[in-house]
């Protein structure tokens, strides 16, 4: 851990957390609507002006490909993008700016460590142990990969863990499964539905430590702070649009001591790719796993994004998040027909981070998230991306973030228990 960042859990939550000042709501173009209560952040968060101006400025000024020019233009691009990524590092706990690779989301990163990393490492009878609640970006790259090796004669096993009830990763069952032929553990650091918070600290000095261990830190990036090496992460991803940047952007975290056993991904143009008698060789990180065009606006908007998230104060977001997630359990809890999913809603002291997911007996989820547009509140429905949940019967999920206030959650609170008095 970085030597000035005190452990989250002894961030104080004050009783009253001091609210948003106008100001910085007033950064965010859309919610200037009082009217809109936006409670989504977990899919994208909004973007401040800051962001939304350096987007606009890479179009409107000085519009070029960075590094593959010798005239101004693409050489200081190429030297803003290098100095973001020495701040990324910085942000995320990194030791080194080649262990950070820009790629197109989160969804990307992924697939990266599965071609990039699996296909290269893994023997037959290799074994992932992965949690089919996950998000599908953190399940299906797993099967696809398991999938492809197949076809090529190397059978590798999948092997699912469980969550317990407080939506976190089951690190009792994890622990039953590891075995001699595990090769990596992949889990959801911030779970995007339970609202759960995994670690994997239990298993320090239990498990052999060549297992490798990724982090799909989607939802936990711009939320929390997140520091890679702390977390004992081989690999960590993140989604910029999920931490007030642009979309189409995302972070792969590849610690040092992986970089040896990684193969191109994308091979193309820019992408530390050389041709030799005996086949491509990688001419290093990070340009190995960065073949094409960077989405050169979407890498640009993390430096304001970055700035606001220092700004603001990491801590401060999460004693937030986490005050605004207890009042909401408060609120909804003597709800008649409320039911919770598993979270923070279970868990024997006050936690929470921001997502809190259930349903309403007597009404679907995808019908009380109409009425809830209709009244001006803005949340997710559905099975939300989990390849093994039921979509059919889905669930309401509320996340929140900085911009959002007490009052809010309130409102929402009243609203949903005004729907539940309504019900046939």
């Amino acid at each position: 851990m970085h030597p000035l960042r005190p452990a989250l859990a002894a961030v104080p939550v004050p009783h009253a957390p001091t609210p948003v000042p106008a100001a910085v709501r007033q950064r965010f173009p859309a919610l200037a609507d009082p009217d809109v209560v936006y409670l989504d952040s977990a899919a994208t968060t909004q973007k401040p002006d800051t962001v939304i101006a350096a987007v606009t400025a890479y179009h409107a000024e000085h519009t070029a490909n960075a590094g593959r020019g010798s005239y101004s233009w693409a050489t200081t691009l190429a030297a803003r993008i290098a100095a973001i990524r020495t701040r990324a590092a910085g942000f995320l706990g990194a030791r080194y700016p080649d262990e950070i690779v820009f790629t197109s989301g989160a969804t990307a990163a992924l697939g990266a460590i599965a071609h990039s990393w699996g296909l290269a490492v893994l023997d037959d009878g290799d074994e992932i142990l992965y949690n089919p609640a996950d998000h599908a970006a953190n399940v299906l790259p797993w099967h696809h990969l398991r999938d492809t090796m197949a076809r090529f004669g190397r059978r590798i096993v999948l092997r699912p863990y469980r969550s317990t009830v407080t939506g976190e990763a089951d690190t009792d069952d994890i622990l039953a499964q590891v075995g001699p032929r595990t090769r990596l553990i992949t889990t959801s650091h911030l779970h995007h539905v339970y609202g759960g918070l995994t670690t994997l600290e239990e298993l320090r000095g239990r498990i052999d430590p060549a297992i490798a261990l990724c982090f799909d830190c989607s939802q936990s990036g711009g939320h929390l702070p997140v520091d890679v090496t702390e977390l004992g992460a081989d690999f960590a991803v993140f989604a910029a649009h999920k931490m007030f940047g642009a979309p189409g952007t995302g972070l792969l975290y590849c610690r040092r001591r992986v970089h040896e056993q990684l193969r191109p991904f994308l091979p193309g143009g820019h992408s530390g790719v050389r041709i030799t008698e005996a086949g491509l060789v990688g001419t290093g990180m990070p340009e190995l796993l960065e073949g094409g065009t960077y989405n050169i606006p979407g890498i640009l908007s993390l430096a304001p994004a970055f700035d606001l998230l220092d700004e603001l104060d990491l801590f401060a977001v999460a004693a937030h998040n986490r005050e605004l997630t207890r009042c909401l359990i408060e609120g909804l809890r003597p709800i008649p027909g409320v039911e919770f999913l598993p979270g923070p809603a279970h868990a024997s002291c006050a936690v929470g981070y921001g997502i809190v997911s259930f349903t309403l007996d007597g009404i679907s989820a995808a019908d009380l998230g109409f009425v809830l547009a209709d009244a001006g509140f803005l949340v997710r429905t559905g099975a939300h991306c989990v390849p093994s949940a039921d979509a059919g019967t889905g669930s309401v999920r509320v996340s929140t973030h900085l911009y959002n206030t007490l009052d809010e959650i309130d409102r929402f609170v009243a609203c949903v228990s005004g729907i539940a008095g309504h019900r046939r």
